[in-house]
């Protein structure tokens, strides 16, 4: 066991999910041409005057709501001031010493080290900068559709001790953000990114070591990467008697390493001071309110509803109200059936296996799944009457992925409803007896684990329509005649 404790504090920046950017009236679409998505506002012209997009402060507000931070009624904008390449104004406007929301956190769950709380630091509105482009002729291209997208900057405490709680940490907050339809959450796009600032320290001391960023990570298995390939890099320095830097890095998923970027900066080299052409935020507290009572109810709360409620398993809960649609899609096969704790279940097992299996394998989300709940809930009540078995209802679902016929028009138009006719099933029986004379005298010999195969064959039989829990009665009892 390692002498070092990782000490892992996150910074995510989410795209907020406005039509137009922070202080113009930009869109934000993503995928646009290079350089049509600008304005002399947005670029930063001189004597061009920002104007605060009203719907970006309510999803901040909702933002921290969510995760029980403290909304504050006053907010400072500031001017973040550093030149790069693909920062037209050559500044930022941001929130600084007065973000818009403090505190708060919310409940991450690893096998590591069970459940725990992890503390929020702040919520601060900013606009993104544009983005940079590095060219094989060794030129670079600057594309400002970006510059001017309203974020909103999450910050942890740092009390994040792995790269299986700092993905376990993401993936809470991402699911808030969707839950709140405060942004889409799509790191392929980019509205969704993380920065780790990652130290070590011995364990169970209190001093924090020197922490390094490890910068604009989007995807979880490489920030997990990232954060283990730092923690081991900085374990060899110290342990080599070397002295870990304050800088930012750059996680290169191809090589699986962290290459040096820049020194890091601290606040002051930003010369941060109150941005002269915005007043400060003001929030009416009504309005803060009203926006705090419309929430939804959250993953976790709703997870713990569906196991008090319906019996569910804790581990079903929580992988069907991952997704906000996800989970209105299986309450409402719940509310069409009635709400019975064993249809639940059985309808859980459904939607968890065959089709969230068949929409990954047609890379569909589940708003655009062929299967609608009330054919599902008609699926499960087939089976449980017994029209059919649960090996025929695969076969009926796979019909009505491609189809328009309900699962009992499938059914009555393929033959496939389920027989029950004792009468019926035992000539089966017989038949298939008397084709095997020696496997019914090895298995009254005492060979009785082939009692399978004559299962097998009576349902191969009966393609399959035959009630299971007859075949094997019948079975049973003209075996031991």
């Amino acid at each position: 066991m390692s002498d070092w404790e990782p000490v892992i504090g996150l910074e995510i920046h989410a795209q907020l999910a406005t039509e137009s950017k922070l202080f113009c009236a930009c869109p934000t679409t993503f995928g646009a041409p290079a350089n049509h998505q600008t304005c002399p506002v947005c670029m930063g012209m001189p004597g061009q005057l920002p104007v605060l997009n009203r719907k970006a402060v309510e999803f901040a507000v909702r933002l921290g709501s969510a995760v029980g931070a403290t909304v504050h009624g006053t907010s400072i904008f500031s001017r973040k001031n550093y030149f790069y390449p693909d920062l037209p104004k050559g500044s930022q406007i941001s929130h600084f010493d007065k973000p818009i929301c403090t505190g708060g956190g919310v409940w991450i769950t690893t096998e590591e080290r069970g459940r725990r709380f992890i503390r929020l630091n702040r919520i601060h509105m900013e606009e993104d900068a544009g983005m940079s482009a590095h060219l094989r002729s060794g030129s670079s291209a600057v594309d400002l559709n970006r510059a001017g997208v309203p974020l909103c900057e999450i910050v942890t405490e740092p009390d994040v001790r792995s790269s299986a709680e700092a993905i376990a940490y993401m993936k809470v907050m991402r699911s808030i953000l969707r839950y709140t339809a405060v942004s889409d959450g799509n790191m392929e796009e980019g509205s969704f990114r993380c920065d780790a600032n990652v130290s070590i320290r011995r364990v169970e001391t209190e001093p924090l070591g020197t922490r390094v960023e490890l910068k604009n990570i989007n995807s979880f298995r490489f920030v997990g990467q990232a954060i283990d390939f730092e923690v081991a890099r900085q374990s060899e320095v110290l342990d080599g008697g070397g002295t870990v830097t304050q800088e930012t890095r750059r996680w290169d998923p191809k090589l699986g390493i962290s290459t040096f970027m820049r020194s890091k900066e601290d606040a002051h080299d930003y010369r941060f001071f109150p941005e002269p052409d915005l007043g400060p935020l003001v929030l009416d507290p009504q309005w803060v309110e009203a926006i705090a009572e419309s929430l939804p109810e959250l993953a976790e709360a709703r997870a713990r509803r569906l196991v008090a409620e319906l019996g569910l398993p804790l581990y079903d809960a929580e992988v069907l109200t991952a997704e906000r649609p996800l989970a209105d899609y299986y309450e409402r096969t719940v509310a069409l059936s009635g709400g019975d704790p064993g249809s639940a279940k059985a309808l859980s097992n459904w939607v968890m296996g065959e089709l969230l299996r068949m929409l990954k394998d047609a890379e569909l989300g589940i708003e655009e799944s062929p299967i609608s709940p009330e054919h599902l809930v008609e699926l499960v009540a087939l089976i449980a009457s017994g029209d059919i078995s649960g090996k025929i209802g695969k076969r009926v679902f796979e019909a009505l992925w491609s189809g328009d016929l309900s699962p009992a028009e499938v059914v009555e138009a393929r033959g496939w409803k389920q027989v029950s006719d004792t009468g019926a099933i035992e000539r089966e029986i017989r038949a298939v007896l008397e084709a095997n004379a020696g496997q019914v005298a090895a298995y009254r010999g005492g060979k009785t684990k082939i009692f399978g195969f004559f299962v097998g064959q009576v349902m191969k039989a009966t393609r399959g329509q035959a009630n299971p829990g007859l075949v094997n009665e019948l079975l049973r009892k003209l075996l031991d005649e």
